[in-house]
């Protein structure tokens, strides 16, 4: 047998739901879909993913983010950004020169390119964070705007709820279902933007936000895994 019929008799097999036996040297599939972390254990591990990415990670209690947004900001010296609508107003503290997005039937102005460049940086939510990995999933809602805002400015702040972090990528892509059944742009975001040439010479910023910052907001006491 060819390579080639090799490959169709594989193809035919499994569309035929043959229920043919691995072979001892083909991989499994035997993948986590769901965690076990649970409580801050989610929180401390994405927060650990993160900061190897090069992210600066701080951590609040809910009525603590307009406080810990405004310390974030003076220490990056961000007087001017850019938010959507949707970003509750008990996240913008005073002093800031807020820029807001318009976002769906929500006010605001939309900004064009030119000046979504020359802001000090753009304060978002997500929809999802994905502690295994250290992504931040934006499905374009009404606290993350679109792609545009968070692509632009040189600077991002993110604030993550605890409820909104999950373990496994699984499970981060069943929290995006709803998104993408409404076809809503899905960005992935694993720490500051990043590329290297072929001689690997690393270029931070070409495309999006030079720099990250992440505010994880909330959390219960240490948590363990479950059953431990």
């Amino acid at each position: 047998m060819t390579a080639r019929e090799a490959i169709l008799a594989r193809i035919r097999s499994a569309r035929a739901g043959s229920g043919r036996q691995a072979r001892a040297d083909e991989p499994g599939a035997a993948y986590r879909i769901a965690g076990s972390l649970r409580g801050d254990a989610r929180l401390a591990l994405l927060g650990e993913r993160l900061e190897e990415y090069g992210v600066r990670v701080g951590r609040c209690a809910p009525e603590e983010v307009a406080g810990t947004v405004a310390s974030v900001l003076r220490a990056r010296r961000a007087a001017r950004v850019v938010v959507p609508a949707g970003v509750p107003a008990a996240w913008r503290p005073a002093g800031v020169t807020w820029l807001t997005e318009a976002s769906g039937a929500q006010g605001g102005e939309r900004l064009d390119l030119a000046r979504l460049a020359v802001v000090d940086g753009v304060l978002t939510g997500c929809a999802v964070a994905i502690a295994e990995t250290g992504t931040l999933a934006l499905d374009a809602g009404d606290t993350q705007g679109r792609r545009a805002l968070t692509l632009v400015p040189d600077y991002h702040l993110c604030v993550v709820l605890a409820d909104q972090v999950v373990e496994t990528v699984p499970e981060g892509v069943r929290r995006l279902e709803p998104a993408v059944r409404e076809g809503r742009p899905i960005t992935l975001v694993s720490g500051p933007s990043a590329t290297s040439d072929i001689e690997l010479s690393r270029v931070a910023g070409v495309h999006g936000p030079r720099i990250l910052d992440v505010i994880l907001v909330g959390g219960g006491p240490e948590g363990s895994r479950a059953g431990g």
